[in-house]
């Protein structure tokens, strides 16, 4: 079968470009792997984590698997891993993705071929303009059920949920400052408690999203 091949876009995306016209295929042996992400043949190198960042994507990562261990309904799953959605030639590593056993998509040992049903964003400074801009219009587009940007840098949480026609809105949090998802029922994220400079360990978080499931 004849690989495919892209030329560079006419509009870049945001980040340190490292290589153009390369193949999903390529991407996927040569860069994958060592943080770099793909778009339409474009491969973009992603800078190192800060401490913040890499506690925020941890805990949320735990606080989704203790959920997920409590309630078996699908899988959280962090950055490398590729989402591939080739309706729009997209190869993107979130921080953190989900996806659930309804998915229709197909979960390989690589990559996911198709959609997420959640990707969530930690904000760094270098990339705001990715995550704000390219990544949202990407996810929107690929349909990507949910879309979560968590900037610590401005102490904000975006949480783009698609309409009806296939528009991301913004959903309020409810009056205890928490986000809820009918895609994760019963199940809460305290959005003051991300801004806290000792995040709640694994017993904390555990106990926590316990009560939840037994609606106390």
């Amino acid at each position: 079968m004849e690989t495919l091949t892209f030329a560079a876009p006419a509009t870049l995306p945001a980040g340190k470009i490292v290589a153009t016209n390369v193949s999903l295929e390529e991407y996927m042996a040569q860069y994958a792997l060592t943080f770099h992400e793909w778009v339409s043949g474009v491969v973009i190198q992603m800078s190192p984590a800060s401490r913040v960042h890499d506690a925020l994507t941890n805990y949320l990562r735990q606080w989704l698997n203790i959920y997920f261990e409590l309630n078996p309904i699908g899988q959280a799953l962090n950055a490398p891993f590729v989402m591939s959605v080739e309706a729009i030639g997209s190869g993107r590593e979130a921080d953190v993705q989900v996806i659930l056993d309804s998915n229709p998509g197909q979960l390989t040992d690589t990559k996911m071929i198709g959609p997420a049903d959640i990707c969530i964003e930690v904000v760094s400074p270098e990339s705001a303009a990715r995550d704000y801009g390219d990544k949202f219009l990407e996810y929107e587009k690929a349909g990507v059920r949910e879309y979560w940007i968590i900037d610590p840098l401005r102490q904000r949480c975006d949480f783009n949920r698609l309409d009806e026609s296939g528009v991301y809105v913004v959903v309020s949090l409810d009056e205890t400052a928490s986000y809820r998802t009918p895609l994760l029922p019963d199940l809460a994220l305290h959005v003051p408690t991300l801004w806290l400079d000792e995040l709640p360990g694994i017993l904390t978080t555990a106990q926590a999203i316990q009560k939840m499931l037994d609606g106390a």
